[in-house]
């Protein structure tokens, strides 16, 4: 069979289960109608661009309000599971895993002394501790690989999860809250940001785990997003935060919660982000230059540093960042570097305060594997590695917390800014990192164009989910010039030409040029 007649096989494959990936009725695949400039105030505006994203940002702390009493008994929860000698396990796909990954790094700084409460937290993606650097590709279409990766940690009765997913779909997710329910008798959280009598109509997944009374759901739709479909932005926000709340102050009244959330909430409103506007701007114009970035930071902000800085890859069709042990490397625009780690094992420990939790499942892939993750490196052996096989030059983009000062200190080339924290804790300092990076990193590819109005133009169609929506963003573009085509003949094209056009191509755009011409 050739490459031709297996594209078309896969095509007819995914159309067969369509129905259950054809998402775009949700509300966090609809377009934002504040962002529909977005694109051109990127390039021409970009004052009004960062105070639009940072207004769609606040909302989500607003809207956090509206879910404190659901919040209040999953703080409940997660104190009666950890003073019962259980764990609790946090669960994610893409976004949401690094998230999840995240919050236990987050938990791991703020109890380092304390090794038993340490390791009470225990967090996994789809793929393993890998998929921080890339996704693992169709990894999180499959239910049972959730499942075996929350047993293979030993997720035991008397032990907890917490999944989180931003569309309320994803069948990693499912499969990995419904094995949970099967071990333990501690009912299961599943968090989600779209709302239930959609879901309910659009996948039959969904409507089994929202009208199974055993499962403990928490609903926190925000809307669409700043960027249409880029979940990365305020569902991962909400996710994390309320997540992160409840696990931050699980032993605490539930008043200090409430306190954190009016603190957040006061200083998303009032913070001046005017300064992203010279790092965008100097950003943009060295990748243009055809130069490249090393974000350097360190264990304690490394984390969301990573998670934006990866999450670009899949959002924007650039490649993730290169495997050193590859013979031939296709070289990301940005890499993470962390200056005082000497080796490679000891900047992966920093990162996550923990060793790695990979495995190597021979039957799917073998990407998952500790080979693979020690392959990427970003420990101060970066510089000398990569200038080898680079040629180009590369500038340092610091990124740094002032404990002192309660502060992130941001310095590329002349530009330096210091954004004083005030009484925000170290769980709220990572949200506003990542809001500020989210607002960065999407403007920065904004002048870049890639996207275009807020359409994510240039989105890598790597799983079911993102292969419809490639398809329906084709299909909007192509109605635009007045062409009608069939989803059943898109669906063929873009597995046809997905694999064929490289990484850092607009699979989207490829298709309308084809179908348009």
């Amino acid at each position: 069979m050739d490459q031709a007649q297996q594209a078309n096989v896969k095509a007819l494959e995914f159309l067969a289960i369509s129905r259950q990936f054809r998402l775009g009725s949700l509300p966090t695949e609809s377009p934002h109608p504040k962002t529909l400039l977005l694109s051109e105030d990127a390039k021409h505006n970009l004052n009004r661009a960062i105070e639009t994203i940072q207004n769609i940002d606040l909302d989500v702390f607003i809207r956090l309000r509206d879910s404190l009493d659901e919040l209040k008994i999953l703080k409940d929860e997660i104190k009666t599971t950890i003073e019962g000698g259980g764990r609790v396990f946090l669960c994610g796909c893409g976004a949401t895993g690094r998230l999840s990954l995240a919050l236990e790094t987050i938990w791991r700084e703020q109890y380092k002394e304390d090794l038993n409460l340490r390791d009470r937290i225990i967090s996994f993606m789809a793929g393993g501790d890998v998929a921080l650097i890339h996704s693992v590709e169709k990894f999180e279409d499959f239910p049972e690989f959730g499942e075996r990766q929350l047993l293979e940690l030993g997720f035991k009765e008397g032990d907890m999860l917490i999944s989180c997913t931003e569309g309320g779909e994803t069948p990693f997710v499912i499969g990995a809250t419904e094995a949970a329910l099967a071990v333990s008798s501690r009912s299961p959280f599943f968090l989600y940001c779209n709302p239930d009598d959609i879901l309910i109509q659009t996948a039959e997944r969904s409507k089994r785990v929202i009208e199974n009374l055993q499962i403990k759901k928490i609903n926190l739709t925000v809307g669409p997003m700043a960027l249409t479909g880029s979940t990365r932005m305020q569902a991962t926000t909400i996710l994390m935060y309320a997540t992160g709340l409840c696990l931050w102050f699980y032993d605490l009244e539930f008043s200090e919660i409430e306190k954190e959330l009016s603190l957040i909430t006061t200083y998303v409103r009032e913070m001046d982000l005017g300064f992203l506007k010279r790092f965008i701007e100097c950003e943009s114009e060295l990748y243009r230059n055809g130069e490249y970035l090393f974000y350097e930071t360190d264990g304690k902000l490394g984390i969301s540093i990573l998670t934006d800085t990866t999450e670009r890859s899949p959002t924007f069709s650039l490649y993730p960042f290169e495997n050193q042990n590859d013979l031939e490397k296709n070289p990301s625009l940005s890499y993470l570097l962390f200056p005082n780690s000497p080796d490679n094992n000891s900047a992966w420990h920093d990162l996550l305060g923990r060793s790695p939790r990979c495995f190597h499942w021979s039957e799917v892939t073998d990407q998952t594997s500790v080979e693979r993750l020690m392959g990427f490196d970003f420990s101060n052996q970066l510089t000398l590695s990569r200038p080898k096989y680079l040629s180009a030059a590369h500038s340092n983009f610091t990124i740094m917390f002032d404990d002192k000062k309660n502060a992130i200190n941001f310095s590329l080339k002349e530009n330096t800014h210091q954004l004083l924290l005030g009484k925000l804790n170290f769980l709220s300092t990572h949200l506003i990192l990542k809001i500020v990076l989210n607002n960065l990193s999407t403007l920065v590819m904004g002048r870049m164009d890639r996207y275009e109005s807020n359409l994510m133009t240039w989105v890598r169609a790597s799983n079911n989910k993102l292969v419809d929506r490639a398809v329906r963003y084709v299909d909007t573009l192509l109605r635009q010039k007045g062409v009608v085509v069939s989803y059943d003949d898109l669906v063929k094209a873009c597995f046809r030409l997905k694999d064929q056009i490289p990484r850092d191509q607009s699979l989207v755009l490829t298709m309308v040029r084809e179908f348009s011409s």
